[in-house]
C-alpha cells in the first residue's frame, strides 16, 4: 500500500533514546526495522518502472542480513514523489547495533523506463557491471534495540539512472544515488511559483533568458543556507549540486504551481527556481531566482516564500 509521508510526534528525549539504545554490545540484541522507497522527481521521464526483487543489510560488525522477497515489488518510481512511498520491508528483525550499508537487489529484465517524448517505447534498464544486479548505500546508520526504527531510500530517479551514450547494452543504467533517512528525523518544504509572472516578465526581458518551451519549472533545493544555486550534473567529481531538484506542477489550473519536498533531515536548506530544462551532463549554465533559506524541523511542513519573492 503505498504511504503518505509519515511523520511521528516524539519528544526530544524519545528521539535521543532511540538514536543512543541500538549500539551492539555482544550480548544478541536485536531490533525491528521497516524501509521504504521513495524517489525525488524527474522531469524527461513518464514512468520508471524498478522491481525489486530483495534487500540486505551489512552490520558494521557481521555478516549480511538478506531479505529476499517472494515476488518482485515494482512500481513505478515517479509515483513515489511528494512524500509518497512503499515499503520494502516492514517490521523485521535484525541484530542491533550500528550498520555500514544496504544494498537494493533489482530484476532488471522486469524494469524499465519510458521518456516523454517516445510514449510508445519502453526502454531497457542495466546495473552496472560489478554491483551484483544491486544498487549499494555505504553510509553509517543505526538500529536500536528494543524498538522499532523506520527508514526511508530516497532512490532519486533524475540522479540515478543515466544515458550510458552507446557504452552498455541497455538503453539506460541504473546507478546507485541513494539517500537514506530515519524517518524520526525528518520533515518537509512545501511552497508556491507564480510561473505565470516569471514566464511574462522572462519574454519581455533582455537580460534574462526565456523559459524552456513546454516547461514549467523545478524548485532546487541545497544542503545549508546561503547556498549559490548550481545545476544538476552528473558527471562532476565533486558532489556540489542540489540535493534534489522538484518540477513544480499546477494542479488547480489558476497559474501558481506548486512542490513540496519531502524526507528532509532536520536543519538548514537554500531554496532556488528555475524555468530552464537541466539536462543533468551539460555544462551549459542555468538561470535562477527566488533562491532563499529553510529551516526543515522534526515533524514539520516548512513554508518557502512565494517565488518570486515578494519585495
Amino acid at each position: 500500500m503505498k504511504r503518505s509521508i509519515r511523520f511521528f510526534t516524539v519528544s526530544a528525549l524519545a528521539a535521543g533514546i532511540a538514536a543512543c539504545g541500538g549500539g551492539s554490545d555482544g550480548s544478541g540484541s536485536t531490533g525491528t526495522v521497516s524501509f521504504d522507497v521513495t524517489d525525488a522527481p524527474a522531469m524527461e521521464f513518464s514512468n520508471v518502472t524498478v522491481a525489486f526483487t530483495g534487500i540486505s543489510l551489512k552490520p558494521e560488525n557481521g555478516e549480511w542480513v538478506e531479505f529476499t522477497f517472494d515476488e518482485p515489488k515494482t512500481w513505478d518510481l515517479l509515483d513515489l514523489q511528494g512524500g509518497m512511498s512503499e515499503p520494502l520491508i516492514t517490521d523485521e528483525e535484525v541484530p542491533a547495533g550500528p550498520y555500514s550499508e544496504l544494498r537494493l537487489l533489482v530484476d532488471t529484465e522486469s524494469s524499465f523506463l519510458v521518456l516523454k517524448d517516445q510514449p510508445d517505447i519502453q526502454k531497457t534498464l542495466a546495473v552496472p557491471s560489478g554491483e551484483q544486479s544491486g544498487l549499494k548505500l555505504k553510509g553509517d546508520f543505526l538500529v536500536a534495540a528494543d524498538t522499532t526504527t523506520d527508514f526511508t531510500i530516497d532512490f532519486d530517479v533524475r540522479k540515478s539512472i543515466v544515458n550510458p551514450q552507446g557504452e552498455s547494452l541497455a538503453d539506460y543504467l541504473v546507478k546507485p544515488s541513494l539517500r537514506l533517512v530515519n524517518n524520526l528525523e525528518v520533515g518537509s518544504i512545501s511552497g508556491e511559483v507564480d510561473y505565470v509572472t516569471i514566464n511574462s516578465t522572462r519574454l519581455n526581458s533582455a537580460e534574462l533568458a526565456n523559459c524552456s518551451d513546454g516547461y514549467e519549472g523545478s524548485a532546487y533545493v541545497y544542503e545549508g543556507a546561503d547556498v549559490t544555486p548550481t545545476d544538476i550534473n552528473v558527471n562532476r567529481e565533486e558532489d556540489i549540486g542540489p540535493l534534489m531538484a522538484i518540477p513544480v506542477t499546477d494542479a488547480d489550473n489558476d497559474g501558481i504551481h506548486s512542490y513540496t519536498a519531502a524526507f528532509l533531515t532536520a536543519g538548514e536548506y537554500t531554496v532556488s527556481y528555475s524555468c530552464q530544462l537541466d539536462d543533468n551532463e551539460s555544462d551549459d549554465s542555468i538561470q535562477f531566482e527566488g533562491t532563499q533559506n529553510v529551516t526543515v524541523v522534526v515533524n514539520t511542513e516548512a513554508k518557502a516564500e512565494p517565488i518570486p519573492l515578494v519585495q
